[in-house]
């Protein structure tokens, strides 16, 4: 959810007030994914890179995703939208981790949709820190395969992603979902993330739908 500081930025507001109508975004987003039938939504809300951001900015941050949380918990509930997180949540100021915690024990009966919220969250981290669990598990090498290996993964019981959305021009990665986007289809937009709305995504999953996937096998086709 790349460009909330060049939103405010252009309009000649502080970055808070990016982050501010990010959140207002992501909402709208969660809805729409939901009315479309969308079984799982990621969002990378705040990678273990973000805690070298300034002290003040990772506080509203955070005080912007309780608030978040807390006034949408009753939306979560009516659309049965069960909240998870990928990454180290203990590594979460206190106040925000109790926050998201009760929100994912409230919703922890629900089934229509799951929202994903990278937290504390690095790709890199998450196949060291698998690989440390299997280790600990003396889990040999012959018994090693991909469903073993992403049993110990933040994303276990989940499918990989099949569309990763970028915004705000930004053309990588970051360190995310690095394992689960072998062959994730991307969508890069310069669209900032305070404006991504329903239409930008409604145009994003229509470019998806009219590509051809291959997954690495010649002469075998899926349609998106």
């Amino acid at each position: 959810m790349d460009g909330n500081g060049r939103w405010a930025a252009a309009r000649r507001l502080p970055r808070a007030e990016g982050h501010k109508a990010g959140t207002e975004a992501a909402k709208a987003i969660v809805t729409r994914c939901r009315e479309l039938g969308v079984g799982h939504l990621t969002l990378y809300t705040f990678s273990k890179e973000n805690w070298s951001r300034p002290l003040a900015e990772v506080r509203t941050l955070f005080s912007l995703l309780s608030s978040f949380l807390k006034r949408e918990q009753k939306s979560l509930l009516e659309q049965d939208i069960r909240l998870n997180v990928l990454g180290e949540l203990s590594g979460l100021p206190l106040g925000a981790r109790q926050v998201v915690a009760a929100v994912m024990k409230k919703t922890a009966g629900c089934s229509s949709m799951v929202l994903n919220l990278a937290l504390n969250y690095s790709g890199r981290d998450e196949i060291l820190r698998a690989c440390r669990n299997l280790l600990a598990r003396g889990v040999s090498p012959g018994d090693l395969t991909e469903e073993a290996f992403a049993a110990e993964l933040y994303t276990v019981g989940q499918p990989d992603p099949d569309l990763i959305i970028r915004t705000s021009g930004e053309l990588r990665l970051s360190n995310y979902l690095l394992f689960q986007a072998a062959y994730s289809e991307f969508y890069f937009t310069g669209v900032h993330w305070p404006d991504f709305s329903p239409a930008e995504l409604d145009a994003a999953i229509a470019e998806f739908q009219n590509r051809q996937r291959r997954f690495g096998k010649t002469g075998e086709q899926v349609e998106g």
